[in-house]
């Protein structure tokens, strides 16, 4: 087993903050336009904006100073700082309205992680169910335009990761989900 000294930070929302050694990255920052959540509010290196929603496009909030993360949004291959990641173009219908939300895989400090984003139904794309099953999942599980927590319990037990993490929950879509 590869061990990592990675620390995965849930903040609100979609907001998921991994650091590992002097690098860290944000998945869905949080902006101060987001009417549901407070805006995040830390430096990272990378910005992974799955979704153009103010509650997951805060880039901005994301940086420090000098310290401004490089900005990955949208589909298609990037390598930053040790990182190779990919992006998967998929369907949300978060905010009431179709968008198009951006599933990221990335392998970041000999860990793979696949985020999910804003995920709006079981149709991933195929080839995130070809790769290896992921280390770390990041998923939705609160429905209101993404995966019910039915669907996201589902789609858990067939990716197969060791270590699930839900985001855009409340307590009561939570307690489904970890029911199922």
């Amino acid at each position: 087993a590869i061990l990592s000294d990675m620390i995965l930070t849930f903040h609100e929302g979609a907001c998921i903050r991994a650091a590992a050694g002097e690098t860290t990255v944000v998945f869905g920052p949080i902006s101060k336009g987001s009417k549901n959540f407070k805006p995040t509010n830390f430096g990272a290196d990378v910005a992974f904006i799955p979704l153009n929603h103010p509650d997951m496009n805060g880039a901005e909030e994301a940086g420090r100073g000098e310290k401004q993360p490089f900005i990955i949004s949208g589909p298609g291959e990037y390598e930053v700082k040790d990182m190779t990641i990919t992006g998967f173009s998929a369907g949300s219908m978060y905010g009431g309205e179709g968008r198009i939300n951006t599933v990221y895989s990335v392998s970041f400090d000999g860990m793979s992680i696949l985020y999910l984003g804003a995920l709006g139904d079981l149709d991933v794309p195929p080839e995130v169910l070809e790769m290896d099953s992921p280390d770390i999942l990041i998923l939705p599980v609160g429905g209101n335009g993404t995966l019910s927590p039915a669907e996201a319990q589902k789609l858990a037990v067939k990716l197969e990761a060791k270590v699930v993490i839900p985001i855009l929950y409340d307590d009561k879509t939570l307690k489904q989900f970890l029911k199922e």
